[in-house]
């Protein structure tokens, strides 16, 4: 049986450097992740479908680390059991997310 689980943005950056250096001047005002505000929270009851308003891009970088977490997988060395990180792969602007199970 899969539980439910509950997506937390921790943080939303934006790595200026890797801009500068690889990005041309389009991209100089480019701001954090505009899909999500810190602290935003989801649940996720379908493993298999993201919820309202969950950028697909995100989903897809983090949805295998719901899938463990909701299926009572465990990462090694988490202060908490049920309780992953994860981020997405747009490493100008990443977002990090923290993944809960839900009992």
């Amino acid at each position: 049986m899969l539980s439910k689980c509950r997506v937390t943005v921790l943080r939303r950056s934006l790595d200026q450097e890797l801009i500068v250096e690889f990005l041309d001047s389009t991209y100089a005002d480019m701001k954090p992740c505009e899909s999500f505000s810190d602290g935003q929270e989801f649940l996720v009851e379908k493993l298999f479908r993201p919820p309202d308003g969950f950028c697909s891009w995100a989903w897809a970088d983090i949805r295998h680390v719901i899938a463990r977490v909701a299926s009572g997988g465990e990462m090694p060395g988490m202060r908490r059991g049920g309780v992953e990180i994860a981020g997405c792969t747009d490493w100008f602007r990443p977002v990090l997310f923290k993944i809960e199970r839900v009992e």
